[in-house]
């Protein structure tokens, strides 16, 4: 069982690798200028918007299991 979950982790981190990865391959420089404004983002405003992408990715995995 401790090597299943393991498993399953090291899968989701490779997904996410992919996910995270397909943006700035396809669109580079969208995905430059995206960087360019989150760098002038206040501390606050990024703390929501990472707070709500938890919240939201832990109540999707609730509705999947």
């Amino acid at each position: 069982m401790q090597v299943d979950f393991w498993r399953e982790i090291a899968i989701a981190v490779c997904l996410v690798f992919i996910l995270e990865g397909a943006l700035p391959f396809l669109y580079p420089a969208r995905w430059r200028a995206l960087v360019q404004q989150l760098a002038e983002v206040d501390d606050h405003t990024m703390r929501m918007t990472g707070l709500f992408s938890m919240l939201l990715g832990l109540g999707l995995l609730y509705l999947i299991n």
